[in-house]
């Protein structure tokens, strides 16, 4: 376990203790890397001197390419539900800081514009990737672990969790209070948990904001194939109507995840 991403990061493998050691050590290098290029907070990450690029046409890592890619995906997907552009709305918050220049409250996707491996933001707008980076993190370093022979592991970082390989883990999530609810038990796939409350706390210090719809207060749980997308649902989930929640979200390839399954694969 090591403090990444905000978080605590949490790897678990079944194999023999020379090839663990390796794995384990490449799968943190992994997350470190993405945490270091896609920091909102860290203000010499790549993210960041996007941000400030000023519309300007920026060279970026491979990584921090595919996570945007990914995040203007989800939300032409999603209409707009899960929405990558309101860094400037969660800086007016408080949740984000401020890292210098003018920026607007929120965007649109065709404010992110790619040109082979060159990215910009237009119209002022800055991009948060807290609601997908930590999970496309979780799958890069899955990756690396089956890279080094690895058959079966787990990644836990906080809310988002992947389980792969002929292993069955039983899941709990943790409610505010501190008490547990069973969720059953995951196997080759991914489990991700967003947690929305009326105000900004140190305790569950996430927000999700949007101006196309008001969060639902509670937990939402989303399963799902990958990581990044089980991450980015739970954001759909909080936000999308009750009647419609469960059905948006199997299109946009999750399943909504409640108290009491039995077995989630």
């Amino acid at each position: 376990m090591r403090p990444l991403l905000g978080t605590f990061v949490e790897i678990g493998i079944v194999n023999d203790q020379k090839i663990t050691d390796l794995a384990i050590n490449n799968a943190f290098s992994v997350i470190q890397t993405i945490h270091n290029l896609c920091s909102f907070h860290e203000p010499q990450s790549e993210l960041s001197r996007i941000n400030k690029g000023n519309g300007t046409f920026t060279l970026v890592h491979r990584h921090t390419l595919r996570v945007l890619r990914l995040a203007k995906g989800i939300m032409l997907a999603s209409d707009g539900l899960f929405d990558c552009t309101v860094g400037g709305l969660m800086i007016e918050k408080g949740v984000l800081p401020n890292h210098g220049g003018f920026a607007i409250s929120s965007g649109k996707a065709d404010d992110i514009e790619f040109y082979n491996s060159y990215v910009r933001f237009n119209n002022s707008v800055k991009i948060t990737l807290d609601g997908i980076a930590k999970g496309y993190a979780v799958d890069c370093a899955i990756a690396a672990m089956k890279n080094q022979g690895v058959n079966a592991g787990w990644i836990n970082a906080g809310g988002d969790l992947r389980v792969y390989g002929d292993m069955v883990l039983p899941v709990q999530r943790r409610e505010l209070d501190g008490s547990f609810t069973a969720l059953g038990s995951l196997q080759n796939a991914a489990l991700a948990s967003s947690y929305v409350s009326i105000n900004y706390d140190d305790v569950f210090p996430g927000k999700i904001v949007s101006n196309k719809a008001m969060p639902s207060l509670g937990v939402w749980s989303v399963m799902s194939h990958f990581a990044w997308r089980a991450d980015a649902l739970t954001k759909v989930a909080s936000l999308s109507n009750h009647q419609d929640r469960d059905e948006l979200v199997a299109k946009l390839g999750g399943k909504m995840v409640y108290p009491q399954q039995p077995h989630m694969q």
